[in-house]
């Protein structure tokens, strides 16, 4: 188990630095930090005196060399468009990303696995044929259309939820959160619908699919000679095994929603990540974009190292590799 996790530590940290690579390289080749700061009024001096004074004119190792020692510590420099620390803005929205992505996953999970199995197990009932098409629609339908139907429908028709924005919030020292007021509730629904329909109905297919197939194995057919109740069948031994492949697909769904929700965020207004790297792109501003890049890598090389633990938990077989 030990040599198992050092493994994937030493593959994570090898990812890392080829995202760090790839964020460094936004600084090297898109657009000039020197003229965005001062602009193309200043002097040939001025300039180099600034370039001098962001080390950009030291070796490219050595300049990489400390992007990843500062990137270690969490900073990415000032950014070109507000004028303040990145780590200073990303602390801010930080908590509203995971916030909204947290309630999103939850919804996919606790949503999509069920009705999974209840249209495995029932698969020619109504209801079931009405899962899957509402499924098919979650997966064919792009986010922000079914963000704007779904604004239209409750904020515009109905006026019952907010179309934009967060609510208010509540501080526990640097963490704030809008999960603690009604407002904040009230503002997180939409959102977070939106953002979970495409990984609940990924989910809800995928576990369909296996359960599927789990249930025309010999050691389910003997389960049921038996005599053991459904619950048992479907849950103890069906779902069990169905969870390797599941467990493996909603990590990576669920480390999409907290790096993609980008469209969302953009949709709703809602301020988070997602919004700042927006704002990012259309203004040029490359630490931010540099600082997004590398808090998407290191949010999918957490969520691996874990479903690759959970995996392990779950298949004592894999145990032994």
């Amino acid at each position: 188990m030990i040599a198992f996790f050092a493994r994937r530590l030493l593959q994570a940290t090898l990812v890392m630095l080829t995202v760090a690579f790839l964020g460094f390289l936004l600084f090297q080749y898109v657009g000039d930090p020197v003229n965005n700061m001062l602009g193309s009024d200043a002097s040939d001096a001025e300039r180099a005196l600034l370039r001098k004074n962001l080390g950009l004119d030291q070796p490219i190792v050595v300049q990489f060399g400390k992007f990843v020692g500062n990137a270690v510590q969490g900073e990415f420099g000032l950014s070109l468009r507000q004028g303040r620390q990145v780590s200073a803005l990303i602390k801010e929205r930080f908590s509203a990303t995971i916030e909204l992505s947290l309630v999103a996953s939850l919804l996919a999970l606790l949503i999509g696995i069920p009705l999974g199995v209840y249209t495995a197990v029932k698969p020619k009932s109504g209801l079931s044929k009405a899962f899957l098409t509402v499924a098919l629609a979650g997966v064919s339908l792009p986010t922000f259309l079914i963000g704007i139907l779904l604004i239209l429908v409750f904020s515009v028709w109905l006026g019952w939820l907010p179309s934009y924005g967060r609510g208010d919030t509540i501080a526990w020292g640097w963490w704030s959160s809008g999960l603690f007021s009604a407002s904040g509730w009230q503002h997180l629904i939409l959102p977070a619908i939106t953002l979970a329909l495409f990984p609940l109905t990924l989910i809800m297919r995928l576990v369909r699919a296996e359960m599927l197939e789990v249930l025309r194995t010999d050691y389910i057919k003997f389960s049921r000679a038996r005599g053991l109740s459904r619950r048992q069948i479907y849950f103890t031994h069906g779902l069990k095994n169905t969870l390797i492949p599941v467990i493996t697909i909603s990590a990576l769904q669920l480390g999409s929603i907290i790096a993609f929700s980008i469209i969302t965020e953009t949709v709703f207004q809602w301020p988070g990540l997602g919004l700042l790297f927006i704002q990012a792109v259309n203004f040029s501003d490359i630490p931010v974009m540099a600082a997004y890049l590398c808090f998407v890598g290191l949010v999918f090389v957490a969520i691996n190292l874990i479903s690759d633990a959970l995996c392990r938990l779950v298949d004592p077989r894999l145990r032994i590799k």
